[in-house]
């Protein structure tokens, strides 16, 4: 077009316009704009999938799927061995083995564990790779991101702490003599065992992502809650007993494994197999409870706080 106006120029004729317009389809959006939730729901749809590995590559799916195989794996054989106690030794003998409530004691550290290594998949990359400024365009802000990837993260350990009570529950009713009068004996097992969960997975779920929320690397933040919560368990016991007193109880409770598990008793109404023994199980149950929801309330908080402040 350029040489054709030169050429045009120099003659002394008029110069003549010559172009090519491409239609390369581009079209206004005619469809129905959903706004916001719409928005923080595919965040939380996307947190999902990236917590159990869908849409990626085989390695992505082995952790998450492997813990919660394990737990599954747990309250099956809970629910074998009592089972066949059940059968063999009659309710009394059964009575004594591990149940519901006892469970979560048993199955705290792997749950902790699950989160601690799946939790920062959510955060991390996103910060680390940039995608989060995608996300961040208006209107889409940062506390709508963090509360849409925390409620995904928490679908997901609900339903991995639920899914092996539900297989004990049913191998426990199915295992006794008359399964329809365990049911109406025990049906408070059920409510019991769901909030207790919810409880397991609030505490895990924040902690885990707060911690994954100061670092880019997931392997930082994986190995540095793992050894929080395994270092804490032998310090807290050892001062806890060699001190004694009120002074041992209060040290106990900074065992972070079991902060949850106090709950967890006062739902069931009884201390745990696992617990019975730990000082702190002897405070009033209103300082366990406001132990534990300074724990989950707090770290939360931070955690919208500190992604609040972002943006794009």
């Amino acid at each position: 077009m350029t040489t054709q106006l030169t050429a045009a120029a120099e003659s002394g004729q008029p110069p003549v316009r010559t172009g090519t317009v491409f239609d390369i389809g581009y079209r206004s959006y005619t469809g129905e704009r959903e706004g916001l939730n719409r928005s923080r729901l595919a965040v939380y749809k996307d947190g999902i999938r990236i917590a159990l590995g869908f849409g990626r590559g085989g390695r992505a799916k082995i952790l998450p799927w492997f813990f919660i195989g394990v737990l599954a794996f747990i309250g099956l054989i809970m629910a074998i061995v009592a089972g066949a106690a059940n059968r063999i030794g009659g309710p009394e003998a059964a009575e004594q083995l591990p149940s519901h409530g006892d469970y979560y004691s048993i199955a705290a550290i792997i749950i902790f564990i699950f989160a601690a290594i799946v939790a920062p998949e959510l955060l991390c990359r996103d910060r680390r790779e940039g995608t989060i400024n995608l996300y961040l365009v208006r209107p889409l802000t940062g506390g709508d991101y963090i509360a849409a990837r925390w409620a995904a993260f928490l679908t997901i350990t609900v339903a991995a702490a639920w899914l092996p009570q539900i297989i004990l529950f049913l191998g426990l009713s199915m295992g006794d003599p008359d399964p329809i009068g365990y049911l109406r004996l025990h049906w408070l097992d059920i409510p019991r065992f769901l909030a207790a969960g919810i409880v397991m997975a609030a505490y895990a779920t924040t902690v885990a992502m707060l911690v994954a929320a100061f670092t880019l690397r997931r392997a930082y933040a994986s190995v540095f809650l793992v050894g929080l919560f395994v270092i804490t368990t032998p310090f807290t016991i050892g001062m806890a007993s060699e001190i004694g007193g009120a002074a041992g109880e209060w040290i106990s409770m900074f065992n972070l494994a079991d902060i949850p598990l106090y709950v967890v008793d006062l739902i069931f109404g009884k201390p745990s197999m696992l617990t019975k023994d730990i000082p702190a199980v002897h405070l009033p149950a209103t300082t366990l409870i406001l132990w534990y929801l300074a724990w989950t309330l707090i770290p939360g908080a931070v955690l919208w706080w500190r992604y609040r402040r972002l943006s794009p």
